[in-house]
């Protein structure tokens, strides 16, 4: 029996909750990461931390400081664990859109070429094993921002009357003539090859469209991860600027935990090429005001921001996942972190921290 999980992206927030999680469940778990973030966004950004957590609590877990864009070294991996690997759960990215003009090519090949390299080594070597990508809902554009929105005091909503307005944006909004920023094309590139090789190859390939994936082993970054980047300003006292929208651009936020547990039952019982609209719903959403009173309230701390007119090029003003696809396939996943339960204990971490 297959007994390894293959991790990319393993020191990051949802890498290293994967680690985690099939580490307790009694697997090897072998993770790709090279602290990229870092270069992206950072010292402040560096996931450093966190791998020192996963190598002092997992002894089962093997490191591997290597670029996903590096062929050779994929395929001695892959080639090292063959038949083995059970499941490879791919998180690795370049997350930001904003970062991505700065460096397309650097973009483009990390999320992109990265991803191929990876399906390609999975058909070669493991062919039998499940592939979990984390798309995100920037496959989509900014087709959300063509939404019926009606302002309110703390919040833009969807109106009452549009189908997306009781459960949230599903899988059949089109990809198409939209502005997507090159981070959501690399994002659709890499979107579309999971498909693709689960389709065409047959591989057992499952991608989840993520809203805002947090927690708290979350890097948070000014420009990936608002989050956590929010909590961090207000715990430090660093000034936080709001892009446009009069920061009431909402957002459904998952606790990595509980996105985990979805990879778990789409690994108990996989599909081939499946798509899902995956983040907190209506469950779990939050405005950027919301959020700032939110933090203020349970941290004791006041955050200083500043409100920009100039949103961010193909952002959201609105954006909350429809679930029920993956709630109608895996009935047994729910929810465990409401907004406030998130936020409270990522305010304790980066107390800590």
């Amino acid at each position: 029996m297959a007994s390894v999980i293959l991790v990319t992206g393993s020191a990051g927030l949802i890498g290293s909750e994967a680690v985690r999680f099939f580490h307790a469940q009694g697997y090897e778990v072998a993770g790709i990461d090279n602290d990229m973030r870092a270069y992206f966004f950072g010292q402040e950004a560096s996931t450093a931390w966190n791998l020192r957590r996963l190598q002092a609590d997992c002894p089962r877990y093997r490191h591997y400081a290597f670029d996903i864009r590096d062929r050779d070294q994929l395929g001695a991996l892959f080639g090292h664990y063959g038949h083995e690997i059970a499941l490879v759960i791919h998180t690795a990215a370049q997350p930001s859109h904003d970062w991505a003009a700065r460096e397309p090519l650097t973009d483009f090949t990390v999320n992109a070429n990265g991803t191929l390299h990876l399906l390609e080594a999975t058909r070669q070597h493991c062919p039998e094993a499940v592939f979990i990508f984390t798309s995100t809902n920037k496959v989509y554009g900014d087709t959300p921002n063509k939404l019926p929105l009606v302002e309110h005091e703390q919040r833009w909503e969807v109106r009452d009357d549009h189908p997306f307005a009781a459960h949230g944006i599903d899988e059949t909004m089109s990809l198409d003539q939209t502005t997507h920023s090159l981070f959501g094309v690399s994002k659709v590139a890499a979107d579309m090859l999971a498909q693709e090789y689960g389709r065409y190859f047959g591989l057992k390939t499952g991608l989840f469209r993520g809203g805002c994936l947090t927690g708290p082993a979350h890097s948070g970054a000014e420009l990936h991860g608002f989050l956590a980047y929010l909590v961090l300003c207000a715990v430090k006292g660093k000034p936080y600027t709001i892009n446009g929208y009069k920061g009431k651009q909402v957002r459904d936020n998952i606790h990595s935990h509980d996105l985990i547990a979805a990879f778990w039952q789409f690994f108990q019982r996989p599909r081939v090429g499946e798509v899902y609209n995956m983040g907190g719903s209506r469950y779990a959403n939050v405005s950027i005001l919301e959020a700032i009173a939110k933090i203020e309230e349970l941290s004791g701390h006041r955050l200083r921001y500043t409100l920009s007119d100039q949103a961010r090029k193909g952002d959201h003003i609105w954006y909350v996942s429809d679930v029920r696809k993956f709630q109608r396939h895996y009935p047994e996943w729910h929810y465990t972190y409401t907004i406030d339960q998130t936020l409270a204990e990522m305010i304790e971490t980066a107390k800590k921290r």
